[in-house]
């Protein structure tokens, strides 16, 4: 039985838990960033983080917004997407003003409406990226209005939000493996990632949130432990480019 703390507001212990880890599940979903957005504002070089990590994260917390709609889930849970998504465009502002700054040459501008898929994700306004999530969240809201009342749709939305998040240690791979190197990517986000993963997962299984959630969860503790594992694989190159941007 819990420990009555106050007759008055009928608190408990598991109130204090249950609003603890409901914090921990906000604040600890943006708090991976911050040594990342650290480390690139401290350099000034934005080389080392793929921007198609923003992308994913907007679009998965996009679809959990929406779902949220259909299938009422835990208001921390929303409330963490919102905070993601706000999070995610901070970091898109840094990079894009970074890479801008580190231009030698003055490289055409790259826009949203010139609609290029070539460069796709790539553009060099922030205006670019604010614009494509307005089209998509407004496209993807219309659809969700229209088909709310059927229940398989709204399943679907879930299943994707939660899988698209589960995948977002996969442009980090492929911008490691490319590189063949760990450079410029901040491994506390990466450590950081894994633990909130876990406990992340944890918390959708012990609170029985949705079966989408924790088994997407499961698959993005397994990509958080790939990316561990070519810090360790890739060291040698990660220690020479280090030397090399230092000049030593």
């Amino acid at each position: 039985m819990d420990w009555i703390i106050s007759d008055e507001l009928g608190l408990t212990v598991g109130h204090l838990v249950g609003w603890g880890a409901a914090g921990a599940m906000i604040i600890g979903g943006v708090a991976p960033y911050i040594p990342q957005y650290r480390q690139i504002k401290r350099t000034q070089d934005a080389e080392g983080f793929s921007l198609y990590v923003c992308l994913t994260l907007l679009i998965a917390n996009t679809l959990r917004i929406l779902f949220w709609f259909g299938k009422r889930y835990e208001l921390p849970l929303l409330i963490q997407s919102i905070v993601m998504n706000i999070t995610m465009f901070v970091m898109i502002h840094l990079c894009v003003t970074v890479r801008k700054k580190n231009q030698i040459i003055r490289a055409r501008e790259r826009i949203f409406t010139d609609m290029d898929r070539k460069y796709f994700w790539a553009w060099t306004d922030f205006q670019s990226y604010l614009d494509c999530m307005l089209v998509f969240s407004v496209l993807g809201a219309a659809i969700t209005y229209l088909l709310i009342e059927f229940s398989p749709f709204v399943e679907l939305i879930g299943f994707l939000a939660v899988f698209t998040e589960a995948m977002l240690g996969a442009p980090q791979i492929a911008k490691n493996y490319q590189n063949k190197s760990t450079e410029g990517m901040s491994l506390s986000m990466v450590i950081m990632w894994t633990c909130g993963d876990i406990f992340k997962t944890a918390y959708f299984v012990i609170r029985e949130a949705p079966s989408q959630f924790w088994v997407c969860g499961g698959l993005q503790v397994s990509l958080d432990i790939i990316i561990l594992f070519q810090v360790w694989l890739y060291h040698d190159n990660t220690a020479a480019a280090r030397r090399l941007r230092r000049g030593d």
